[in-house]
């Protein structure tokens, strides 16, 4: 019997996939990364029994970056970014072990089917999971297939069992493009990001930004911003005047009538024209015409014009939206929600979609007049040879799905319904008036058919006085005429749904990538959400966007990317060499990138008049251990300390506060210490700030605090304060916090793990004695007597912390709430209280460290 390996691309997906295909019939377990499960059944594969086992990746498996000494910012010229610095595939969540987890499933397996999402990007790990698999899985015989392809749109009963049985192979050529895609954006958006983020933060202290980034589709997206902002601060207003007129059809109705002409920019014009229209008692008909008119129902819908329609009418962000939009598709509910296509193929079943819908109490009664009726053909749109258009695939109810899924979902579902209705039809009725020698128009509209607008309201005619009936010739009392002056008004600020649509139509980004490039600009600080989901550029956001407008405009403009898109998508056809394309590529941007840093201070020019020098910004904070003055603590992102006097700048921790340190120093360097500090609920340790940028001993690295250091007298350091090995990290300590009293904790130097320990005792001190059962260092502590828990009233005590008798209802361990990025996650989770006993999870004993306390550390290091 063949084994046969199908993977998918989420967890999620492999366990409504296998359900579907083995009918509920099969066997589930956890894999070994502990993230995917494997399901297993036992069913027929081209016309022979065989055993299937369906997992999943997590998204992408692996990632381009540059190898070693290529990822630090200090040993490379960025210039060597382009061409010289080697790249490689690593694995994109080492923690996941995906590579390991995919062979241990995929060996002795005989055949493969990838249930990669069917896309580009699908494509693409469709051969990262490939090139895991195919090493260990059986050798097949000379002519034999054993790879195999699922093209699917939504997860249904009648769609994922069609695909299989209709597999394809996967394509290279696809998989290709997101390649060089990949490798484009990783050069390019690295070297111009290295320079200018070092060259303007060495510069200026009040940037608020941690990285000054550069990137092909980002640029250009802050670039529609900031020239929507340009065009409202360069617009001066200019005076207009309108005519306006009343008529009464009958005593108690007026009628407002529309000035033929518009408007006039000249006072004197306007008067005139007021005062022969006034000499006039009587405004006459002119001609009556009425015509019937359509408002077409909408195209169906695609992945842009939802997040269009999301961020306008929904509020939601685009990265939001479409992230609610995966979920629904993952959950059946809808179908694919990447797709450019706005045509749904002839065979597509929309009386069976719309019959789901038909138990809604929200559109049942419209749905159940359609179904009786006959359905509207959709209209004719745009066919990208992708996916169907997003289509709702199983009714949902609002606490089903709650928020703004069933928001996004009650949407999407409406548009699917309206797609099939009918037009709106209405009657326009236009009216013409001559009051004098002026011409006034008066029109109104009158729906005969509200069609698709009863399902979508917002769509509809709006409702209108009704229009008098009159014929040619007639005559009615005018009510008033008056001159009203008014201003033309600038722009506003570009709303999300219009920079989506100018990025779509300017080719920058795909349907998946234009929400990310539109995440990007907000995190980097280039633009903020102002209300309305308006996008207004920052200072720093127009700053960029000018100085790249005084050197290269091409670096901002839509052109020059549009044109690298159109070759990636020649990749994916086939019709372009992968190699070709790169090298011609990276050579422009090469081009761009030494023409821009020759030419830097053009740019900088303009930063000297919107940003402060590091000597003008920050407060002062502690000593330099070189001339002794006072260095400034620079708050705005990066946080960091500046001496003018030595013009050095250190890098500090970010995401915390930083303070003062007891005015204590540092033995080695005679810097003045600072606490860094992620708030009361989280971890805090005291930093030198040159050991920190500069390690003083080899087993240390750049970024590490005195809760790391291996000096082995300093008062503040690891060998003076740690405590034991972290009870869930493989490689961490944990460092007694002494500034916590009287809440005492000690926290995990590598990840975020928390020990609380003896509340209110007096003193807390790590003794250089040893616990003889885990190797622990014993600590010492001291309460008052009024408040200490000890037995006996007593009010000191010495033990170890995870194996003493006395301190176990004493120890409660916790995961520090954390914002900091080298933490990982996890938010006060209470894990109980106990000695822990130096266990990690799955109650594996930890390796028995060596007694003496500095083997124990260097062996840590080591």
């Amino acid at each position: 019997m063949k084994t046969v390996l199908m993977v998918a691309e989420k967890p999620s997906l492999a366990q409504s996939i296998a359900k579907i295909l083995s009918r509920g019939n099969m066997s589930s377990r956890k894999g070994l990364n502990g993230a995917c499960s494997v399901h297993e059944y036992t069913g027929s594969f081209v016309g022979q029994s065989a055993h299937f086992k369906m997992t999943s990746v997590c998204g992408h498996v692996m990632t381009l970056d540059f190898i070693g000494k290529y990822n630090s910012w200090d040993k490379v010229d960025p210039a060597e970014l382009f061409s010289k610095a080697p790249t490689e595939k690593k694995e994109a969540n080492p923690k996941l072990t995906m590579v390991k987890f995919l062979q241990v499933e995929g060996r002795g397996c005989d055949c493969i089917v990838l249930w990669l999402d069917c896309d580009k990007e699908g494509e693409n790990i469709c051969f990262e999971v490939l090139d895991a698999v195919l090493p260990v899985m059986n050798k097949p015989r000379s002519t034999e297939r054993t790879i195999y392809r699922a093209k699917f749109s939504s997860i249904t009963d009648t769609d994922i069992c069609n695909a299989m049985n209709h597999l394809g192979e996967p394509n290279r050529n696809e998989a290709l493009s997101v390649d060089a895609r990949q490798e484009l954006d990783l050069r390019i958006g690295c070297a111009f990001t290295r320079f200018q983020t070092k060259y303007f933060q060495g510069k200026y202290g009040n940037l608020d930004s941690s990285l000054i980034s550069f990137g092909p589709c980002q640029t250009p997206t802050l670039g529609f911003c900031v020239e929507r902002h340009d065009k409202i601060q360069s617009f001066k207003p200019e005076t207009y005047w309108v005519l306006q007129a009343k008529v009464n059809p009958e005593k108690e109705s007026s009628l407002t009538l529309d000035w033929d002409r518009v408007r006039v920019f000249d006072r004197e014009v306007a008067q005139m024209f007021l005062n022969i229209t006034k000499t006039a008692k009587e405004a006459k008909v002119e001609s009556v015409s009425k015509k019937e008119k359509v408002k077409q129902r909408p195209l169906a819908l695609n992945t842009v014009e939802m997040l269009r329609v999301a961020s306008a009418a929904l509020g939601m962000g685009p990265q939001h939206a479409m992230q609610i939009a995966e979920r629904l598709y993952t959950q059946g509910y809808i179908s694919y929600p990447r797709t450019e296509t706005t045509h749904y193929p002839e065979n597509f079943d929309l009386k069976g979609c719309l019959r789901q819908q038909a138990n809604n109490p929200y559109w049942a009664g419209t749905v159940k007049a359609l179904l009786s009726e006959g359905i509207n053909r959709p209209r004719k749109g745009h066919d990208a040879g992708d996916h169907p258009p997003i289509t709702p695939m199983r009714a949902a109810t609002e606490a089903e799905l709650g928020g703004d899924g069933w928001r996004l979902y009650e949407y999407i579902t409406r548009h699917f319904i309206a797609t099939v209705s009918a037009d709106c039809k209405y009657l326009q009725t236009t009216i013409s008036f001559s009051i004098g020698p002026e011409r006034f128009t008066c029109i109104g509209k009158e729906v005969t058919s509200p069609g698709f607008t009863e399902i979508m309201p917002w769509h509809s005619i709006p409702l209108e006085e009704s229009l008098p009936h009159c014929e040619k010739g007639d005559l009615f009392p005018i009510g008033e005429i008056k001159l009203l002056e008014k201003q033309t008004s600038p722009p506003d600020y570009l709303t999300e749904a219009e920079l989506i649509t100018l990025m779509e139509k300017h080719g920058i980004g795909t349907d998946a990538s234009i929400p990310v490039h539109i995440n990007n600009i907000c995190q980097r600080n280039y633009v903020t959400v102002e209300s309305g989901r308006r996008l207004k550029p920052t200072n720093l956001g127009i700053v960029l966007v000018h100085g790249y407008y005084k050197i290269d405009a091409e670096l901002v403009l839509p052109t020059i990317r549009s044109a690298v898109e159109k070759q990636l998508n020649l990749i994916a056809l086939g019709k372009a060499n992968y190699h070709q394309v790169l090298e011609h590529t990276l050579d422009i941007f090469k081009r761009k990138f030494h023409y821009f840093v020759d030419s830097i201070a053009g740019m900088d020019e303009l930063m000297e008049v919107s940003f402060s020098p590091l000597a003008a910004t920050g407060k002062p904070l502690s000593r330099c251990g070189k001339c002794h003055r006072f260095m400034k603590y620079i708050q705005a992102k990066p946080s960091r300390l500046h001496c003018s006097h030595c013009d050095d700048t250190y890098s500090l921790p970010q995401n915390g506060t930083i303070k003062l340190y007891k005015e204590l120093r540092c033995p080695l360097d005679d810097f003045e210490l600072v606490l860094w500090s992620s708030g009361s609920r989280g971890k805090s340790y005291p930093l030198c700030p040159y050991c920190y940028n500069h390690p003083p001993f080899r087993d240390m690295k750049k970024g590490m605090g005195c809760n790391e250091c291996t000096h082995p007298t300093c008062q503040h350091s690891l060998s003076m304060l740690g405590i034991g090995q972290c009870v869930e990290c493989e490689n961490g300590v944990l460092v007694l916090d002494s500034t916590s009293g009287p809440k005492w904790k000690m926290a995990c130097n590598k990840c975020n793990v928390i020990v609380h320990f003896f509340e209110n005792a007096h003193k807390v001190r790590v003794s250089p004695e040893t616990c003889e059962l885990c190797d622990a260092a014993l600590v010492d502590v001291d309460f008052n007597k009024a408040k200490s828990p000890l037995p006996g009233d007593e009010t000191q005590h010495s033990g170890c912390v995870f194996c003493d008798p006395v301190f176990q209802d004493l120890v409660e361990l916790k995961h520090a709430a954390m914002r900091h990025p080298m933490h990982r996650g996890g938010q006060g989770r209470r894990q109980g209280r106990g000695r822990g006993k130096g266990r990690r999870p799955g109650g594996r004993l930890n390796p028995k460290k060596p007694k003496d306390k500095m083997a124990a550390l260097a062996a840590y290091f080591v």
